[in-house]
């Protein structure tokens, strides 16, 4: 019996590019937007981040994820015992993680905190809502910088690491994300020929080194602006 997988899961080969560390321990890939992390329900199965890794190191591991529209930075783990260590660190809090991010609207303030508890959306999944007596709390940074046209250039800085959270904070702020086929308004989705999100910095300790590792990769988010 032939599988009838979905066709609007696009087949994205492995790039040499997307490494941008690599020891014997660990790689960090610079993950491209459109690109599952992980094999998806009823999607091909070479149509995902690791399958494509596999194709360059077979025993990579997933450590953490990534939105299939957010391009950025991700590790991943070459054996067992560094997959514990570096699972561990993304568990506790011990990583450090910012993003890029074009929204519509410029913020009255240059910078500030949002604190809204979430929790999925049953009804409406994959959404996720805010829910003040049901909602796991979440907070994120944001400091923001006008580019003008209406739109500001926003570092977000996720204090926790709630499915979707910088997306459905920025829509609680007034300012949703460019190209956001979920949480934007009609105008603002037009407004990105992708969700214009980007995970730039990653940072972490290494698992058998104990060294500190930091690693930096920004993206020219203006290009994919429409104009519309």
């Amino acid at each position: 019996m032939t599988t009838a997988y979905r066709t609007d899961i696009p087949h994205i080969p492995f790039d040499p590019a997307w490494v941008i560390y690599e020891d014997d321990a660990l790689l960090v890939v610079n993950k491209p937007s459109g690109l599952l992390s992980v094999p998806g329900r009823n999607v091909h199965p070479d149509h995902n981040l690791l399958a494509q890794v596999h194709t360059h190191c077979p025993s990579a591991l997933i450590v953490h994820r990534l939105d299939m529209d957010t391009s950025g930075l991700m590790v991943l783990a070459k054996n067992k015992a560094a997959h514990r260590h570096l699972s561990i660190q993304f568990q506790d809090r011990l990583t450090e993680k910012r993003y890029q991010a074009i929204c519509y609207g410029h913020p009255s303030q240059p910078e500030g905190r949002i604190r809204l508890p979430m929790r999925c959306d049953w009804e409406k999944r994959p959404l996720q809502m805010i829910d003040f007596r049901q909602g796991k709390a979440a907070t994120t940074l944001w400091q923001a910088e006008h580019l003008g046209n209406g739109l500001s250039l926003m570092q977000l800085t996720p204090i926790t690491g709630r499915s979707h959270q910088l997306r459905l904070h920025m829509k609680m702020l007034g300012h949703p994300i460019l190209g956001d086929n979920l949480y934007a308004d009609t105008h603002s989705l037009k407004m990105g020929q992708r969700l214009l999100l980007h995970a730039y910095f990653l940072s972490f300790t290494h698992p058998t080194g104990g060294q500190k590792l930091a690693f930096e990769h920004l993206e020219e988010l203006t290009s994919f602006i429409t104009g519309t």
